[in-house]
């Protein structure tokens, strides 16, 4: 019996290229694995639907669930995680020395719905005591001019977003302080710690201090089916899930492995026994149950933050046939 015939919307990351080589086969799937930035296929699956199974930024699949029809369901694999402390930019302009004298400034993000700002707007208000509405969000192309929301979004009155000219860069603006601080997830060109600088200079100390007190590691991708195809084959949420966690079970071999360094990372092994010391083993957890307070918290900065309708249980993300597992 021939296989099903499925093309997937991926970066070429280490936990996903056992399925980028074809060592790991998901049952019952033969898959093309399409290897390009994240942007380029966040744009297609969400536009155009373009591919069958995809990496898709977590904000923007959340949004999609108060669509109607729905159009993608998600499995609890996550390819992408980032702390975000280091992804807050100022431009040397503002004076901008603490959390709080983000209060009342113009701060520049791609998209106001993508799932880093929603991480960074979160944290601020709930750790640093920056309400969401007291800023103004500039949105547009970071380094190409152009870029627009990916969905049509559909805000409270108290936040406040605007589009910057068609001709500029949000990159330019901070630099020129155009803009006085930027939450993005790609570090900006203009970045030089001279006229552009990071909120906290000190940020891997910043985010560990973080993790020891919520003891979240951010979510930032999913995986999105085409919610047609699941409906019709309802087997394959459980096929990729499997294939997924397997690919990256071979990669925490390789991580693990002392003989030969897998990574050009010369200090990797001390890399490695750190963050099994601070954050366990399986310290980039898969599955529902082992994510279910980052979830939640993240689905309510979305509800706070006005991206979602209504607040949802994590449960309600991700195909059902996923959240449990059989039992010898």
């Amino acid at each position: 019996m021939s296989k099903l015939n499925l093309t997937l919307g991926c970066w070429n990351y280490d936990r996903t290229r056992a399925l980028q080589d074809g060592s790991v086969q998901p049952d019952g799937i033969d898959l093309n694995y399409l290897d390009m930035p994240v942007e380029e296929t966040f744009f297609r699956m969400v536009r155009h639907r373009e591919f069958d199974v995809a990496e898709m930024s977590l904000s923007s699949y959340t949004v999609s669930l108060f669509k109607d029809p729905q159009r993608f369901i998600a499995i609890p694999v996550f390819p992408s995680r980032f702390f975000r402390h280091s992804c807050i930019y100022v431009s040397a302009k503002s004076n901008i020395k603490t959390p709080k004298d983000l209060i009342g400034k113009r701060i520049g993000v791609p998209e106001y719905q993508m799932t880093a700002p929603v991480w960074i707007r979160g944290i601020l208000s709930e750790h640093y005591g920056v309400p969401v509405d007291s800023v103004t969000y500039l949105t547009g192309g970071e380094e190409e001019p152009g870029r627009h929301e990916k969905q049509k979004l559909d805000l409270p009155a108290s936040i406040k977003v605007e589009a910057i000219p068609e001709d500029k860069t949000l990159s330019q603006m901070l630099r020129d302080g155009e803009i006085d601080a930027f939450h993005t997830a790609r570090m900006p060109s203009t970045y030089d710690g001279v006229k552009v600088l990071r909120l906290f200079e000190d940020y891997p100390q910043v985010e560990r201090d973080y993790y020891k007190k919520t003891r979240i590691f951010p979510i930032m991708h999913t995986v999105a089916i085409r919610r047609e195809l699941y409906e019709a084959n309802r087997w394959i949420a459980q096929a990729l899930f499997k294939a997924f966690h397997e690919s990256q079970r071979r990669t925490y071999e390789d991580l693990a492995e002392t003989a030969a360094l897998k990574a050009m990372l010369p200090w990797l092994n001390a890399a490695i026994e750190e963050t099994r010391r601070e954050m366990g083993d399986d310290y980039w957890p898969y599955g529902l149950e082992k994510n279910y307070e980052t979830l939640s918290t993240f689905l309510r900065y979305h509800y706070e933050q006005g991206l979602s309708k209504r607040l949802l249980k994590p449960e309600e993300l991700f195909a059902p046939e996923t959240l449990e597992a059989f039992k010898i």
